[in-house]
């Protein structure tokens, strides 16, 4: 199935992504490295490269790829930015974010999605994960160069 999964990855960057006309070289690979399907409930692993977004749990959905990717491009990250992202949800928002910058700081309210989000970030050395109400940032972090 690891071989399956790698395929559509690669089917969803070069679709969905390249396919749409975001070409920018870090940005494709990112999405090259992140194994999305580990950010989706095992009922929903053989959905995980699908253009459209997944439920996660709590009444709460993990972005389709290519909103995941046109936010991200839309930072115009360089590689040494302190990210803030408000709303980990799954956390892989926050994996991809991982490989084009410098620092990633994700606030998720919901606890439980919180904790599993870090678990499979534990992956990330550069993403800090912390549970708490981000519509009001996180200070203790600040200053932050881009915010999502």
């Amino acid at each position: 199935m690891n071989d399956q999964f790698e395929l559509d990855r690669r089917r969803m960057v070069e679709e969905q992504i390249l396919g749409r006309g975001l070409c920018d070289p870090r940005l494709l690979a990112a999405f090259e490295s992140v194994p999305r399907h580990l950010f989706v409930p095992w009922e929903d692993r053989h959905l995980a490269y699908a253009d459209g977004p997944l439920p996660i749990g709590f009444d709460q959905t993990i972005s389709q790829p290519y909103i995941v990717a046109l936010m991200t491009s839309l930072l115009q990250l360089e590689g040494n930015e302190r990210v803030l992202e408000v709303g980990t949800g799954s956390g892989y928002q926050a994996a991809i974010l991982s490989h084009m910058a410098g620092e990633v700081h994700t606030v998720e309210y919901l606890p439980q999605l919180a904790e599993r989000a870090k678990r499979l970030l534990s992956e990330y050395p550069n993403v800090f994960c912390h549970v708490g109400d981000g519509s009001l940032g996180w200070q203790e972090s600040a200053p932050y160069d881009a915010i999502m």
